[in-house]
């Protein structure tokens, strides 16, 4: 379960945020592969992961998935989710930094959901580092938001909700301040 402390952090740093950066295996997937006789291989992913996913396009916020792996099953699963993925990546840390320069982002305005080691300098660059419910431990310390659902469980509509609650509300705040100051 996530710290209320953290949340209160996590909340403050999700107003300035306009790109998520997904991990794949073991954030949209529980982890595991199964592995076929002819060397093919399947994962578990969460449907409910696209409605999710439509509430931060909804805010103009960008979705994208970085990852290591290099099976085509992670370009299909983001291609039916809509929204881009690059896979086969040896260093996320340099590509999250050229995907900063080219958008013209600065680090507060980039989350990373992540779980494993090699998501770490990920996480310790970006203003709002986020790891599943069942990252590994050398990672945890690094985040400011933890989800409570598990990697392919529910973890990425996780993140989308509770992103849309926080920016709906602020928004909500910045309109009856509006308001009263009328």
């Amino acid at each position: 379960m996530t710290h209320p402390e953290m949340s209160k952090d996590a909340a403050a740093r999700a107003q300035n945020i306009r790109l998520v950066v997904f991990d794949f295996d073991g954030v949209f997937t529980d982890n595991a592969v199964f592995v076929f006789r002819d060397g093919s291989e399947a994962v578990r992913c969460f449907r409910g992961d696209g409605i999710g996913l439509r509430k931060l396009e909804a805010l103009g916020i960008e979705a994208l998935v970085l990852s290591t792996e290099t099976d085509p099953i992670v370009s299909v699963r983001c291609r039916k989710l809509g929204i881009s993925c690059i896979q086969g990546c040896d260093d996320k840390f340099a590509k999250l930094l050229d995907l900063a320069s080219v958008r013209g982002l600065r680090a507060e305005q980039i989350a990373f959901v992540g779980n494993d080691v090699n998501d770490l300098k990920c996480l310790e660059f970006v203003g709002l580092p986020i790891v599943v419910a069942d990252a590994h431990e050398d990672v945890v310390s690094a985040a400011r938001f933890r989800t409570q659902a598990r990697g392919g469980y529910g973890a990425v509509r996780e993140v989308c909700d509770w992103l849309a609650r926080v920016k709906t509300a602020e928004l909500e705040q910045r309109i009856g301040d509006d308001r009263r100051a009328l």
